[in-house]
């Protein structure tokens, strides 16, 4: 996701519009490099040979082989038609034609694309469909559970309907919301005197809001302290999660803006607490990362080891920073930006 992020804060600096096409059976089109065997199908059994069996020239759904297969016939297809390969992320294929450019972010049979002259993305649109049969192609709007807008004056990613669609699932719709996802004051721990709640709905709640992350950094905290409890979850966890859901619905329309008015240069910010765990002291890094003025990832995460300072724990943070900071300059590299 933080690639798509990426090619969306791209797509607003360059100021060209997305589209989408879904490759139809797209396992269907791998070509087979090796030799697979399949029994005659029930009901086709030829009757004069009975006890022969098929060889594969193509890939079938279900095959180990299947998701490669399709993968290196579409990477072929589009290399024989000067798209190069992203070197760090694979899935990414650009075409460069003198100041014009094309990009195409490949997600299994997804396509996202777009072009800095719009004749050259629907001239994709049709290469593609002369070559594989296509179920959908038009102006990007959903993609991986996120909803886009896209605007004139920039890209709005959000998963609103998907929230909603969660906090009816688990009976909260009609309780009152909260305007923060935690109470700066509460400090969760293990609670082994607590009384034990339902590990399964409890699993399944963090499960869900887990997924909700990819568009809602404000509760990517919350989420990671109380996802911590899932082994042997407690009352006073199953209070805090909840929190978090009455939340969501006080900010269901909540997502993240990719403005048109912005630039390419990189920023990130790195933070930590110190033993703010409060069973084994470990502290929690925090991090977001900004492509001009677009924020692209983010991250809260529970450090490996136990920091004796603030200063070793604000070390740690940092080099999880930087080695986020670098991956994102090598993509912007890929990309033709430097």
């Amino acid at each position: 996701l933080e690639s798509i992020r990426i090619l969306f804060s791209i797509a607003c600096h360059m100021c060209f519009k997305l589209y989408q096409m879904d490759v139809k059976s797209a396992f269907l089109n791998g070509i087979l490099q090796e030799e697979v065997y399949v029994e005659q199908p029930k009901g086709f059994n030829d009757p004069k040979y009975p006890n022969h069996v098929y060889r594969l020239k193509k890939a079938l759904y279900g095959l180990k082989q299947a998701p490669r297969a399709w993968y290196e016939r579409l990477t072929s297809y589009l290399e024989d038609h000067n798209f190069l390969r992203g070197n760090v992320d694979r899935t990414l294929f650009i075409r460069k034609v003198g100041e014009d450019i094309t990009v195409a972010q490949i997600y299994v049979d997804d396509i996202v694309f777009g072009s800095s002259i719009d004749a050259l993305a629907l001239e994709f649109a049709e290469e593609m469909k002369n070559e594989f049969e296509m179920s959908m192609v038009g102006e990007l709007t959903f993609f991986l559970g996120l909803q886009v807008k896209q605007l004139d004056n920039g890209l709005f990613i959000s998963q609103s309907k998907y929230a909603k669609e969660l906090i009816k699932k688990f009976g909260l719709d009609g309780k009152s919301h909260a305007r923060t996802p935690m109470s700066t004051s509460v400090k969760l721990s293990t609670d082994g005197s607590g009384k034990n709640v339902e590990q399964s709905l409890y699993r399944s709640i963090i499960g869900s809001l887990l997924y909700l992350t990819a568009s809602r950094p404000d509760i990517a905290f919350s989420v990671g302290v109380c996802a911590r409890f899932q082994a042997n979850p407690k009352e006073s966890h199953l209070v805090a999660i909840k929190r978090i859901l009455r939340y969501v619905n006080e900010t269901v329309n909540y997502g993240i803006w990719y403005s048109r008015d912005s630039n390419t240069e990189l920023a990130g910010y790195s933070d930590a607490d110190w033993a703010g765990n409060a069973d084994d002291r470990k502290s929690t890094s925090g991090g977001c990362f900004y492509v001009g003025t677009n924020l692209i990832a983010w991250m809260s995460k529970k450090q490996n080891s136990i920091s004796l300072s603030t200063a070793e724990a604000e070390y740690i943070a940092a080099g999880s920073c930087c080695t986020q900071l670098l991956w994102m300059k090598q993509m912007l590299c890929d990309y033709g930006i430097t």
